[in-house]
């Protein structure tokens, strides 16, 4: 599955209303760690059929970034039923990140 890119106006219907986990990468393009973890969480959105993988660019989505309280980035949240239930800021492996999913 391809990563999808969340904005304010599709949030609700590809996290909050999905029906299976999501996992979010809050990133933005100055960010040397965010250009690390960038193709980990790539490779996983091509490797799981259990959950959808997106990214929020936080310059171009400053409203998503202020309601997830998202200080630092990269930051990575999984979403379970339209609630956060993972969240882990800085650089992961992939094993990191793949076990945020099954928390």
């Amino acid at each position: 599955m391809a990563v999808i890119t969340v904005t304010v106006a599709n949030f609700e219907e590809e996290v909050l209303k999905s029906t299976v986990p999501v996992l979010i990468d809050f990133w933005a393009s100055w960010c040397g760690p965010c250009r690390m973890v960038s193709p980990v969480v790539d490779e996983i959105a091509k490797e799981i059929t259990n959950a959808k993988v997106c990214k929020v660019n936080v310059d171009e989505e400053g409203e998503l970034s202020i309601k997830y309280g998202i200080m630092s980035i990269p930051t990575l949240m999984v979403f379970k039923n339209g609630e956060v239930s993972s969240k882990q800021v800085g650089v992961k492996s992939k094993s990191q990140i793949l076990a945020m999913l099954e928390e």
